[in-house]
């Protein structure tokens, strides 16, 4: 937000003398951020007002004129211009050497310097508004037009800056510094704050009285959304300029002059922070409601944005519909026009939520919004009311007040909080004199009453619309202004008594640095949006899947529930570099479904949870490669990240995936995840063209760290181990867990088997139809002798006959 000094000091003497690095640094310390401070002057500098005395004609280019202009001090300079609308006698903007300036407008800042224009001697610029950035003040109304200032009755020679009263200080707030304080949005908010700091006299704003007797009313149906409105019906009154006081005031806080019916309510928001609006009453039919829309109904803002609303949004409306999107924007039809003579001044207060929310749904956050959504107090009103009334008479003397209704519903109740001194002086650190605490809060507008240890406030109305409301709010306020720099620093002594293991928190940094560092595979990121393409593809329905209200693309409506479209996107990106490839990512993903929050209903959120997925993509490696590689990844995490372990079954098989190769992921009862080859029919409509890709992905809130890790020494084998091959034929059913289980389970085969390996599986003219070969790699060892060849065939014999009896398993014989 952009602040005039000049119009702070309205309504608070700042003394001259007041370091204006000092005031920037007290507001930040104490009140809000402010970003930067410009001294707006410096804009025009090496820039005065020019008088044109004499205009010849160039004699080597018809479009251009040579000027003799008086540039003050008694010299005349000739200066080329190619300005349509030059004439004798005219008042200029003239940039003189040294001063900056952008080409009509465009492009980088340039220095102006003497030159010669088609071989004439000019000296300086005379500069059309853009460039000298003040296009939005001083709009042109054709290309090639010049700055007139001949309204500015002031002698040739005096700066720009003075004449223009661009002599002022611009104060860049930070609007994210100051979300908790609605009575901040406005220059008399702010004036109000400079007050308290330095204990100088604010400027009061008396209310505006009428005893206008009229049958003008308003009606409000929903008091919990509208808490107050008045409606002010004037006639005399016509759309003209605004005063030039008025215009340059409301360009300097970032806005732009329109005509003196808008000015004045785009001024009186800008001065107070409470947002006023005028309506054209003649297109006003009887009087003014404001309820909830009905299911459906249209309206068509200012910005010619055609809505159709819903019953959240609360509207203003005649008896033949809405005029204008409560808070946020008027009506095309029944606002400001250029034959308005009559008009309805609306001032009003409207809760915040809803107004936020309406803002969204239609992606249309104006100025107003921006205030009403921070919880502007409905009292404000009384001196926005008091402001807008003032310059309309000041602009229209023949005005006249037709109509007055101040419907105020549900009147403000200012926050109370009571206080313990003890606890404050333990809270902040320091014990302050009651007659200072009491002073502080007085001077932010507080009612204070001490009674013993016990301190009873009363907020102002500004301060009660959730700004204030527990006691630590009131321990800010006398911190602040008593002045952080004011307390000693003290050093706070804290032990350690024993180390902290917070295994939750460690375990997806284990799992991300397994994945990258032991199996090689690359991090990703990806937006938490996902492409409509690989949604249908991957996903195949949009049921639970939440859609943004204002997707950045039109392609780009849903947010991720599954980290799979993004991996299968990356997939296509780096086919064009890669042919064998392993990539993976972390990320929350959203659910539309379980919503809770502590907080108004209206704002709970979605469930999130937190995913881990991978993609393994190759065109050089089979399809019983790139399954057994992702599978390893898998079956070895738990080891080498120290959670729980988790089984393979097949049970529910993957939208996405082939339908032979594919596993769930288990952990006890629960499904925690997927893996599985990505189908054909996907990849191709996905964009895969030559890759097979494997994919996985895991509910990483579901995985448990390991809850202790009891390590045991256990000896390298002293004695010789061998590898014993087995080939056995199994049903073509049988899967390589209840193989190794009848091998390695609770009772194992033999006590001399001491690790199973799978090596490879075939089929083929040899083996009988339904049938496989499984080759296992036996380990055969004894911690207490070198085996004889005897003992090893016996221990593998033991294992072929546990198959055989297990899972009718055979030995193979060719």
């Amino acid at each position: 937000m952009k602040l005039s000094l000049s119009w702070i000091k309205d309504y608070v003497s700042i003394p001259e003398d007041t370091d204006l690095k000092k005031l920037a640094y007290d507001l930040t310390m104490s009140t809000v951020e402010v970003e930067d401070v410009e001294y707006l002057a410096r804009r025009f500098d090496n820039m005065v007002v020019g008088v044109i005395e004499k205009i010849e004609a160039h004699p080597n280019a018809d479009k251009l004129r040579v000027c003799k202009v008086d540039i003050g001090g008694g010299e005349v300079k000739d200066i080329v211009c190619g300005g349509i609308n030059l004439k004798e006698g005219m008042r200029v903007a003239v940039s003189c050497p040294g001063a900056v300036v952008r080409w009509h407008g465009e492009g980088e800042p340039v220095v102006i310097k003497n030159s010669k224009l088609r071989g004439v001697e000019s000296f300086g610029m005379i500069c059309a508004s853009e460039e000298i950035g003040l296009g939005e003040l001083f709009p042109s109304s054709q290309e090639a037009e010049i700055l007139d200032l001949s309204a500015f009755d002031v002698p040739a020679g005096t700066p720009l800056a003075k004449a223009l009263d661009m002599d002022d200080v611009i104060l860049e707030i930070d609007n994210k510094s100051m979300t908790n304080r609605p009575d901040l949005w406005g220059h008399y908010g702010i004036a109000r704050e400079i007050a308290a700091l330095y204990d100088l006299p604010l400027v009061t704003i008396d209310p505006y009285k009428t005893d206008v007797a009229s049958d003008f009313k308003v009606e409000i149906n929903d008091p919990d959304r509208c808490t107050r409105y008045i409606g002010v019906e004037m006639s005399g009154v016509g759309v003209k300029p605004s005063p030039y006081m008025m215009q340059n005031r409301i360009w300097k806080a970032g806005m732009r002059p329109i005509n003196a019916l808008v000015d004045i309510t785009n001024y009186v928001m800008l001065a107070t922070g409470n947002p006023t609006h005028a309506f054209d009453a003649d297109n006003i039919t009887d009087h003014i409601v404001v309820r909830h829309a009905a299911s459906g109904e249209k309206l068509t803002l200012l910005n010619e944005k055609e809505l159709e609303l819903c019953p959240d949004d609360l509207v203003i409306t005649d008896s033949e519909g809405p005029v204008a999107l409560a808070g946020v924007m008027g009506g095309a039809k029944d606002s400001i026009l250029p034959d308005t003579k009559r008009v309805i001044l609306e001032v009003a207060n409207f809760e915040s939520t809803g107004i936020r929310r309406t803002a969204l749904r239609y992606d249309t956050r104006t100025e107003a919004s921006s205030r009403y959504e921070k919880a502007v107090d409905p009292e404000r009103c009384d001196q926005a009311l008091a402001l807008s009334m003032k310059y309309f008479k000041e602009l229209y003397p023949e005005l006249k007040v037709t109509g007055f209704c101040d419907n105020y519903v549900k009147p403000l109740k200012k926050a109370e909080i009571d206080v313990s001194l003890s606890w404050l002086a333990k809270r902040i650190g320091k014990t302050l004199p009651n007659e200072v605490i009491r002073k502080k809060l007085e001077l932010l507008g507080f009612e204070v009453e001490i009674a013993g240890d016990n301190m009873h406030v009363i907020a102002p109305a500004w301060r009660s619309t959730g700004d204030i409301s527990i006691k630590d709010d009131v321990m800010e306020e006398v911190a602040r202004m008593y002045g952080y720099d004011n307390f000693e620093p003290t050093a706070f002594t804290t032990s350690f008594d024993h180390a902290i293991n917070q295994k939750d928190q460690d375990l997806i940094r284990n799992i991300k640095e397994y994945l990258a560092g032991r199996c090689g595979m690359q991090e990703v990121y990806t937006y938490p949006w996902m492409n409509d393409i690989f949604v249908n593809a991957v996903l195949q329905t949009t049921e639970g899947v939440l859609k943004l209200s204002t997707p950045p693309a039109p392609d780009l409506s849903y947010i991720r529930c599954s980290l799979l479209p993004n991996l299968c996107e990356a997939v296509v990106k780096n086919e064009r570099y890669f042919n064998d490839f392993s990539i993976f990512e972390e990320a929350l993903v959203f659910f539309d479904k379980n919503y809770s929050t502590p907080y108004d209903p209206a704002e709970s959120l979605p469930e999130q949870r937190r995913h881990i997925g991978g993609a393994f993509a190759s065109s050089v490696k089979n399809i019983t490669e790139l399954f057994r590689e992702a599978k390893g990844v898998l079956e070895y995490m738990p080891r080498f990240t120290h959670m729980e372990g988790f089984e393979f079954k097949k049970e529910e098989k993957p939208v996405w995936a082939d339908n032979v190769v594919w596993l769930n992921i288990w952990r006890g009862d629960e499904k925690i995840g997927d893996m599985g080859l990505l189908s054909k029919k996907v990849s191709l409509e996905c964009g895969i063209k030559n890759l097979s890709v494997m994919l996985f992905e895991l509910d990483a809130s579901r995985l448990q760290p390991l809850k202790s890790r009891t390590n045991k020494f256990t000896h390298l084998a002293e004695y010789p181990e061998v590898e014993y091959d087995i080939s056995m034929l199994f049903d073509s059913e049988a899967v390589w867990n209840d193989i190794y289980d009848a091998i390695m389970g609770q009772k194992k085969a033999s006590a001399l088997v001491k690790n199973a390996d799978f090596v490879d599986e075939y089929r083929g003219k040899q083996i009988p139809e339904g049938k496989k070969s499984v080759t296992i790699r036996l380990t055969i060892g004894s911690g207490e002798k070198t085996l004889t060849s005897q003992e090893i065939e016996n221990a593998a014999n033991q294992v072929m006959k546990k198959l055989g009896k297990k899972l009718n398993a055979q030995l193979r014989t060719q």
